[in-house]
């Protein structure tokens, strides 16, 4: 039994801007026919750098997405949050006027915050001094805008939280806000991520030599390496009894969702914290190993993220590893955003029956040890009953969220 609270939560709205669609059910289909959202950047000048390529939101238009935020006031991870919470509000059948008069709020995470804020201020800065730069982009540049984007957006009154816990952020959001709907702090909670592509985040992954040459291959024996990526997403949660007596459409019920931060190292993960971490999701949500029917890995294609990450699975679930993929093989990494869309592709998964592949895969890498399945480079038919979403990041911060079929 989950330890969440008195109240069930389930997931009733889906919303997501991203490289590969504009909302989540054309993200959804373009994951299971395998497709790739990766591009040449276009949001920052790429002269001198020997990796090019990014997961960016092409013609993102704010202006016909939102209808309350003035898009020249807020920066673009605000804006493509927002935008994801538009959606799911809409996704859920919620009328806007209605929720706002509910005890609603959001909680999103992200790594960067307004990143590409920052880089225009600093290029003020060096070129014309301190007292140049733009007060109006200088208040922009506050990560805790990202939330408060989407309840002003929407008019919501409740908690605004932005989590800056990189990238598994969404992953504490969704857990968070599930633990306010759960014990009736909250009835409605706008739960996601967003991040946009900037090169301080490019410029730095390309420093840890973290950065894939052209394509992201997890688990492949020749992967190099992660894609920059940008995006937003959110998941509306609410009560199970509230969404049956409206006749709510249900994805997915939060099971539950497992912490750790061992704090070990600044990048190199713990397979040790991670498995730990995997526990604690199972004993939150009440359940074993053998009712995983699939995970959504971190999957980020470096070669140690993919071996740590393995390596932590096995240590749970023994010789019995469910299939395991990564959607980042298409999206790239969107950063703090990425568990979030991770957890909109478990909801979809359990509602439409399939696995997401991993795509790119040419040989699975046999220093992961026998018996794994990534499902390789095409979505599966499956009956998904439970999935388990991964999301791990800087410094040790592991979240897991487990999503169940509503029975």
């Amino acid at each position: 039994m989950s330890d969440l609270g008195p109240r069930r939560v389930v997931v009733t709205g889906l919303g997501a801007v991203s490289s590969l669609g504009k909302d989540a059910e054309t993200l959804a289909a373009a994951v299971r026919e395998g497709r790739s959202g990766i591009s040449p950047a276009r949001s920052f000048d790429t002269t001198g750098f020997p990796q090019v390529m990014a997961g960016e939101v092409p013609d993102f238009d704010a202006h016909a997405s939102l209808r309350t935020l003035d898009p020249e006031r807020w920066g673009r991870s605000a804006l493509l949050a927002a935008a994801a919470a538009t959606q799911a509000v809409a996704d859920a059948g919620l009328d806007r006027t209605e929720l706002s008069r509910t005890r609603a709020g959001s909680a999103m995470g992200t790594t960067s915050g307004e990143a590409p804020v920052v880089d225009r201020l600093t290029r003020q800065w060096i070129g014309e001094g301190l007292k140049s730069l733009d007060p109006g982009l200088v208040a922009q540049v506050p990560a805790g805008r990202i939330a408060a984007a989407v309840n002003t957006e929407l008019g919501l009154t409740g908690e605004a939280q932005t989590i800056p816990t990189a990238c598994s952020a969404s992953n504490y959001a969704i857990g968070y806000a599930a633990d306010l709907v759960s014990t009736g702090e909250a009835d409605y909670m706008l739960a996601g991520g967003a991040d946009s592509v900037n090169r301080y985040t490019h410029a730095g992954f390309l420093r840890l030599g973290a950065l894939a040459e052209e394509v992201c291959r997890p688990f492949d024996k020749d992967r190099d390496g992660i894609i920059t990526a940008e995006g937003g997403v959110a998941l509306l949660l609410e009560p199970l009894d509230r969404a049956l007596a409206r006749g709510a459409r249900v994805y997915a019920e939060v099971l539950g969702y497992g912490l750790s931060c061992d704090a070990k190292h600044m990048v190199h993960p713990d397979s040790g914290s991670v498995a730990e971490c995997i526990r604690r999701a199972h004993r939150s949500a009440g359940i074993t190993t053998d009712q995983v029917d699939y995970i959504c890995a971190h999957g980020t294609g470096t070669p140690t993220n993919d071996l740590t990450e393995v390596a932590a699975v096995r240590e749970v679930f023994g010789d019995r590893l469910p299939p395991i993929s990564s959607i980042k093989s298409m999206l790239g990494h969107t950063m703090g955003a990425a568990s979030g869309f991770g957890a909109l592709l478990c909801c979809k998964a359990i509602e439409q029956g399939f696995l997401p592949p991993t795509a790119n895969l040419r040989e699975v890498d046999a220093a992961l040890g026998p018996g794994l399945d990534p499902v390789p480079n095409t979505a599966r038919p499956a009956e998904v009953r439970i999935a388990q979403n991964h999301g791990f990041a800087f410094g040790g911060n592991n979240a897991i969220t487990i999503l169940g079929k509503v029975s």
